[in-house]
């Protein structure tokens, strides 16, 4: 029998050893920026083209290396970080495996150069899926420059699993945000096809956070502090009022690097407990700091995933931090122990009263002569026995309204209104009656129907956008004054990527300077919503629906703008709101169901009722 098992050649290893640590362009962009930092650089710059594809470029001015570590730099498991097996125990810096280096040059066509500072001269190498094309000296200045390009040239399969520009460039502005954040005495530069995106100047974290996310962040931050043996903690948080429906400013660091823990955010999340609504996420930037034998960050390549040697003091402490901020912020809601006042009136000196009631012995409430001369009788108003006549006397077909050949349906509801003229209040005859300002009721002939007045609407605005979308014919209503909207980088982008869709709904809204946006009309009906909170919001849900749940981009933004345009539970409409709603619900493509798949109608079968009576 022939031997089967044979040694992998070099290249192929470093390719499998590359899928484990390069997953996406950001993947790239990570290991490099981590090495920047561990070479002690104050001043790190990005430059990334077609979402990585082409060209992504770090350059740094840390301290540089010679032309024999240049060179062996390339090479699989080459570190300069570990000597001996204990040295894993007692790592304190980014990059440590001695793989990144040596993967991304066995998928990449790359350019090294770096020059040490007391040297005259810097190397430049040049390498092409592992092999070494041209080696040489150079002249540049103190640190090192990478430039990756044509990223998985070698693996057109790999490649071909890239997705789209701009959803490539939001990993890469995540992985560029997470390096930035805990690196606040750290300068950045991150441009992006010749266009600036970020120019963070050395500062505190509370600068950098500002920086990153917007001036409005300085006012919803929390200072937290805490000292420990165990570990030491700090950062911020956000408050209650700044959550969000999606994660996205949960951004926590031990011992300098990003790391994924739903354990630990589960302590934070636990600490709002009361003070956020369900299924939102509060903002926090926080860093735990600790002994480096206290966790293990070898368990994943990424090394985004650690382990503590005690999880549970761990979320103890990070649970009773942020409720002592909270508390120490006078974020917590105090409870109010002040007396009743209506007390206040009665005379101590004075004895009680005791109240005396008349009861009539004789009185039969089954005597209706002798409960009309009592007075006892509680008769039901006219306003009640018309509503009760509409429930229960009218013949209809089911989920169709009556007609009796004397005009359409839409003219034969308008003349069954009547107005009662004791209250001054319009009431709807036999058709339709508001119940608590929340439904809409009707008799059909096999019971009765009752609508949801808020999600009736937000079904026909949905068709109503989602058909204006589709047509090009945006309703806009035009401001008497633009409106400029500022924000973050990721949300630049995204509303780049769907800048299309947003005029097609009736925004008529472009760039205006380095992620802003000048908004000149919003859609009809969004006239009230301050325009700034409109289009954050409207992200927001663009990131549940899309990103999250699937839902195509055209219907992840009408949904969106017709759950903040339709009529709320609550709000009372007249006759002619409501006879108008139930044709426009009736006209949907889908009149019965929500766009997220909850009911809009109910229906009651006589039998039912007639149940509820035996």
């Amino acid at each position: 029998m022939n031997d089967v098992i044979r040694l992998l050649p070099d290249s192929v290893a470093n390719q499998i050893a590359a899928g484990e640590v390069v997953q996406r362009p950001a993947s790239v962009v990570k290991e490099l920026m981590e090495n920047s930092i561990d070479a002690g650089a104050r001043l790190i710059e990005l430059v990334v083209k077609d979402g990585g594809r082409t060209l992504i470029q770090v350059v740094d001015n840390g301290t540089g290396m010679s032309t024999t570590d240049a060179r062996l730099s390339l090479e699989r498991h080459a570190t300069s970080k570990i000597r001996k097996t204990d040295d894993l125990f007692h790592i304190t810096t980014m990059g440590f495996r001695g793989e990144a280096i040596a993967s991304i040059v066995a998928i990449a066509q790359c350019e090294l150069k770096t020059k040490l500072e007391d040297e005259d001269l810097g190397t430049r190498i040049v390498v092409e899926g592992s092999i070494v094309k041209k080696q040489e000296n150079c002249n540049c200045p103190k640190g090192t420059s990478i430039s990756v390009k044509n990223l998985f040239f070698n693996v057109p399969a790999r490649r071909k699993f890239l997705k789209s520009n701009t959803l490539e460039n939001k990993h890469i502005i995540d992985q560029f945000e997470r390096v930035a954040l805990i690196n606040p005495h750290v300068g950045f530069i991150l441009i992006m096809d010749d266009t600036s995106v970020f120019h963070l100047e050395s500062g505190t974290l509370r600068q950098r956070i500002v920086a990153i996310f917007g001036k409005k962040m300085n006012d919803r931050l929390v200072p937290v502090f805490e000292e420990s043996n165990i570990i030491n903690l700090g950062g911020f948080i956000g408050k209650p009022e700044s959550s969000k429906k999606t994660r996205g400013e949960q951004y926590l660091f031990v011992n300098g690097r990003f790391v994924k823990s739903n354990y630990l955010h589960h302590a934070v999340q636990a600490a709002y407990d009361g003070l956020i609504p369900n299924g939102c996420h509060p903002s926090y930037f926080l860093t735990l700091d600790c002994a480096p034998a206290f966790i293990d960050i070898n368990i994943h390549p990424t090394k985004t995933e650690i382990k503590f040697e005690d999880e549970r003091s761990v979320y103890a402490i990070l649970f009773s931090t942020i409720k002592k901020a909270l508390g120490e912020h006078n974020i917590v809601p105090s409870l109010d122990f002040e007396r009743e006042t209506v007390f206040d009136s009665i005379d101590a000196n004075q004895t009680p009263v005791e109240p005396i009631i008349s009861v009539n012995k004789d009185f039969n409430p089954f005597n209706n002569t002798q409960r009309s001369q009592e007075g006892n009788v509680i008769r039901p108003s006219k306003h009640f026995m018309d509503g009760y006549q509409s429930f229960f006397s009218t013949e209809s077909k089911t989920f169709d309204f009556e007609t009796n050949g004397s005009g359409s349906q839409v003219e034969q509801k308008r003349q069954a209104t009547t107005v009662d003229s004791e209250e001054g209040e319009e009431t709807l005859g036999t058709k339709y009656m508001q119940l608590h300002n929340k439904y809409i009721v009707s008799s059909i002939k096999s019971g009765m129907i009752v609508i949801d007045q808020q999600r009736a609407h937000e079904r026909i605005l949905f068709e109503q956008y989602l058909n204006a979308m589709n047509d090009q014919l945006p309703f806009s209503q035009q401001s008497l004054f633009p409106t400029t909207v500022e924000v973050n980088a990721q949300d630049s982008a995204l509303i780049n990527e769907l800048l299309a869709q947003f005029k097609s709904l009736g925004f008529d809204m472009e760039e205006f300077g380095k992620n802003s946006f000048i908004v000149r009309g919003v859609p009809m009906g969004s006239e009230q919503i301050e325009v700034q909170q409109l289009i954050e919001s409207m992200l927001q849900d663009f990131k549940e629906n899309h990103q999250e749940l699937g839902i195509d981009k055209q219907e992840s933004l009408a949904l969106s703008l017709a759950t903040k345009n339709c009529i709320k539970s609550g709000r009372k409409m007249k006759h002619a709101e409501i006879s108008d709603l139930v044709d426009r619900l009736f006209a949907c493509n889908s009149p019965y169901i929500t766009p997220r798949g909850k009911a809009i109608i109910c229906s009651y079968g006589l039998d039912e009722l007639t149940k509820q009576f035996g």
